[in-house]
């Protein structure tokens, strides 16, 4: 409060600027749900493209249903040659920036791109949802000097990436792994990115505007960058023993534990359980359980926080996932990306249905009727 009487709220901290029946957060007691459905539901029983599904058109779908929608995200991954020539001329930036540029180019071939209907929305959501991968391993094939892996119409969603990223087409372990990472960052709310899509479709700009904010707002540390800083992390402890003493010493020079804490959360998050538990099959699996057990060892070390509402967040455990199925660190972030676009997509649509231009104000505190003095006036 000033004593204008005006409260602050920073970060527009506690403020509801809408209404929405796609996601339900109680942070208090870690409870998470898609349109009405359980996140543990989901995370176990269902699958990306069924979630997808889900967030786009509100309900669960019939076989019939899934199978036709699921074709149509099949025949969308290819991408434009032109598109690709973008992805060439930019190979060198980070994979976010070339997500970013290239979802932008996108927009110059699709031809829904001025229709802000809710139909056309889906069909670009689809479309974008089917695509973005393809971009990701695209990039990382070219920046490597190799061709493209061609999308593979007999895998699913997670599937195909996975064999786009790394040409090798992965077990059901590991395209079930990688699926369940989708459904858990593929909608959370009006988060920042999803927020920042959300002021760009009030202006009535597009899907395609829309999702490039997201993934730019996505890109920051305070957002979407913690899996990669948490596996920084793990390699910089070493083993599991040096845990305990690495977490004080960060404490104590007042640094910054990352994977912990959230906006929301001041209970578990509950989509930490589900990496939690493939993180150390796929380590034990592998070989490598030391990644989990270092993990654990930190998870311990920060007990004491949990009364203050300090738990692991979602991205605690992503890292060592990525890591052990082979994907470059610089690609955690981008992964967090083609889990949401879906999640954006369904943002735009609830900002679209009922718009209004959001434009929040900020109380002016500088000073008033100052004096305009001539240049050759002015004191040096």
């Amino acid at each position: 409060m000033t004593n204008s009487g005006i409260e602050i709220h920073k970060g527009l901290n506690g403020v509801y600027f809408d209404r929405s029946d796609s996601c339900f957060i109680d942070g208090g007691i870690g409870k998470l749900l898609y349109r009405g459905y359980d996140i543990h539901d989901l995370a176990e029983k269902s699958t990306f493209e069924e979630v997808v599904y889900l967030l786009l058109y509100g309900k669960l779908p019939t076989i019939p249903e899934l199978s036709a929608f699921d074709n149509d995200l099949r025949s969308n991954r290819e991408l434009p040659s032109g598109v690709l020539d973008v992805i060439e001329a930019v190979k060198n930036a980070h994979p976010m920036d070339v997500l970013r540029t290239a979802v932008s180019a996108l927009s110059a071939f699709d031809e829904d791109v001025d229709d802000n209907s809710t139909e056309a929305i889906i069909r670009k959501g689809i479309r974008l949802t089917a695509q973005a991968p393809t971009i990701v391993a695209s990039h990382h094939r070219i920046r490597n000097g190799k061709s493209p892996v061609k999308p593979n119409s007999r895998l699913n969603h997670a599937g195909n990436f996975l064999n786009m990223l790394l040409d090798k087409e992965p077990t059901a372990e590991e395209s079930r792994i990688l699926d369940v990472d989708f459904i858990l960052h593929a909608e959370h709310g009006s988060n920042a990115s999803a927020f920042a899509a959300r002021v760009t479709a009030s202006t009535v700009s597009d899907l395609h505007s829309a999702v490039v904010t997201g993934i730019g707002t996505l890109k920051g540390p305070l957002h979407g960058g913690a899996a990669e800083a948490v596996q920084k992390m793990a390699e910089a402890v070493g083993t599991p023993e040096n845990a305990a003493a690495y977490v004080k010493n960060i404490l104590d020079n007042k640094g910054r534990i990352m994977g912990f804490g959230h906006r929301v959360y001041k209970a578990e998050d509950p989509r930490a359980r589900h990496l939690a538990e493939r993180s150390e099959s796929l380590g034990a699996e592998r070989g490598e359980p030391h990644w989990f057990q270092i993990l654990t060892g930190i998870q311990e070390a920060m007990k004491p926080y949990q009364s203050r509402g300090i738990y692991v967040n979602v991205d605690f455990f992503a890292g060592s996932i990525y890591y052990l199925l082979g994907i470059p660190e610089d690609i955690f972030v981008p992964i967090f990306a083609l889990g949401r676009v879906p999640g954006w997509a369904l943002n735009v649509i609830e900002q679209s249905s009922n718009n209004m231009l959001i434009r929040p104000l900020t109380e002016y505190t500088g000073p008033f009727d100052v004096e305009y003095v001539p240049i050759e006036d002015r004191e040096s």
